[in-house]
């Protein structure tokens, strides 16, 4: 399987004349979607806090897609940084007409054992980071016709996960704050959620390592009990969920509205 090759599933041309931002996109989730968006035709803009990443990354996008690519180094904890970080894109590279709001998630862990301090970063870094962008860039997608909307968040929106108490809770409020805005923006604009499985990044390693930390079981168990929820039987490739953002980003997904979409190999047991 060869997604930005020859099995890429969009026309090169779906996104030509679209301008994306893409937040969190220094690695995972977030890079892979900067590149299948790329691939589609789109001119990218990547957002992260590590600013050499992004240089690097603008370098495989000008390869993947004719595109204008360019980075934005934010830190989404910073409610002003990214006032005056957006204004000054818009000045310079014009109206963004799909919006990637994604962020690194907080670490694991019981949620009885965090303190309401705990919540204050992790909030900042995505419901708020997320509502703060979507404002600013809601009157220019109304001018131009055109608007997507996007968060990357969790499967723990619809079953919570075992041990990210923190982060299920966040995700939740995601969720709901997205459905909430499906009902009260403009019609050319969608709002949509993708809820990522075990998928095979940084972040996963990150938990299972926690995991191991605090019970003791070896990295190779926790991969495999994992894997024997998924009826796949293998991790997602990140370019697999990049390819459902896409999706929702193109011009052909404005009917779907309001909805958390899963790509997790199957693992969801509710419908």
């Amino acid at each position: 399987m060869d997604l930005l090759g020859n099995d890429f599933p969009y026309s090169t041309g779906a996104l030509v004349g679209k301008h994306a931002l893409v937040c969190g996109a220094s690695k995972g989730i977030g890079a892979a979607t900067a590149k299948m968006l790329a691939k589609a035709g789109a001119s990218v803009t990547v957002c992260a806090r590590n600013g050499e990443a992004l240089i690097d990354l603008c370098e495989e996008l000008a390869e993947l897609g004719d595109g204008e690519h360019s980075s934005l180094i934010l830190d989404l904890e910073d409610t002003s940084a990214i006032e005056d970080g957006v204004q000054l894109l818009l000045e310079e590279r014009g109206p963004v007409h799909v919006l990637i709001n994604n962020a690194g998630g907080p670490p694991g862990g019981p949620l009885l054992g965090n303190s309401v301090h705990d919540f204050e970063a992790p909030f900042k870094r995505h419901l708020h980071a997320a509502h703060t962008l979507t404002q600013l860039l809601v009157p220019s997608m109304i001018e131009e016709g055109y608007g997507r909307i996007i968060q990357i968040i969790s499967t723990s929106v619809k079953e919570p996960i075992p041990n990210i108490g923190l982060s299920n809770t966040l995700r939740g409020a995601m969720a709901s704050w997205a459905k909430s805005l499906s009902r009260e923006l403009a019609p050319c604009i969608t709002i949509n959620n993708v809820l990522p499985g075990f998928t095979n990044t940084g972040r996963l390693e990150s938990l299972a390592s926690s995991i191991h930390q605090r019970t003791g079981k070896s990295i190779e168990d926790v991969h495999e009990g994992w894997m024997s929820q998924v009826p796949i039987e293998r991790l997602i490739d990140p370019l697999e969920t990049a390819s459902a953002i896409t999706f929702l980003a193109l011009p052909a997904s404005g009917g779907i509205r309001g909805v958390s979409l899963a790509v997790d190999g199957g693992r969801l047991r509710s419908i």
